[in-house]
């Protein structure tokens, strides 16, 4: 069930709901692409009206944040790196590729290396620059590590050239994957407090709490 929240369009689903429905495009033709708004990407949007219009034409839209619960509007949460490892997990059984683009440093290899020895099934290959779009091999899932909006943007202009049936935006996942940044214990992140975990971890994040602070005032708007 699609949801709006300031305009944008919301899939609320559960992580078993999402699979199932990647799980359902890898078995037709076509290519489809997958969006994961929070509260940052919703405002981004309000004022990049293209930005709000690829979200919006997003075959999935997942609910990764818990802020995007204030609005009374969504009762899941799906974290984008969750999301992304439980694909990779699933890719084994299902018989499909994975391809692992962008990410900073070679993050993008070490995540690789790093789901292998956890999925040592998989096949999985992973691609370091956006300028190289001939070297990315035929794919049934690829993510895409860019940071928002960009990735988003690169997806909607090179998805239709690609040998790939669906493409993932999935920011600073790589990071969290390879370890070079920790994750939030599960405690936290059960709590709604991945964000506040992320903070004390790096700093610099916030100036980027400025658009939460944005769209809690917004949604409180709205509601009243």
């Amino acid at each position: 069930m699609k949801v709006d929240i300031l305009g944008v369009k919301i899939d609320d689903v559960n992580i078993d709901e999402a699979l199932e429905i990647v799980y359902g495009w890898l078995q037709k033709s076509g290519k489809r692409y997958i969006v994961t708004p929070n509260p940052e990407f919703i405002m981004t949007a309000q004022k990049d009206l293209e930005f709000k219009k690829i979200l919006n034409n997003a075959d999935l839209s997942i609910p990764d944040g818990v802020g995007l619960k204030i609005s009374g509007k969504v009762k899941n949460t799906v974290s984008g790196v969750d999301l992304m490892e439980k694909l990779v997990e699933k890719s084994a059984d299902w018989g499909v590729t994975v391809g692992l683009l962008g990410g900073m440093d070679g993050v993008a290899e070490k995540s690789a290396e790093c789901l292998l020895k956890k999925y040592p099934k998989i096949k999985i290959s992973f691609i370091g620059s956006h300028d190289t779009l001939y070297m990315i091999p035929d794919t049934d899932l690829l993510f895409v590590a860019f940071g928002h909006p960009k990735q988003e943007y690169w997806i909607i202009k090179n998805l239709p050239k690609l040998p790939v049936k669906v493409a993932m935006g999935v920011g600073g996942a790589f990071d969290y994957i390879s370890g070079k940044i920790p994750r939030a214990p599960r405690f936290l992140r059960n709590l709604g407090f991945e964000w506040l975990f992320r903070l004390a971890v790096q700093p610099w994040r916030i100036k980027r709490q400025i658009s939460l602070i944005k769209y809690l005032w917004l949604t409180y708007v709205k509601l009243n």
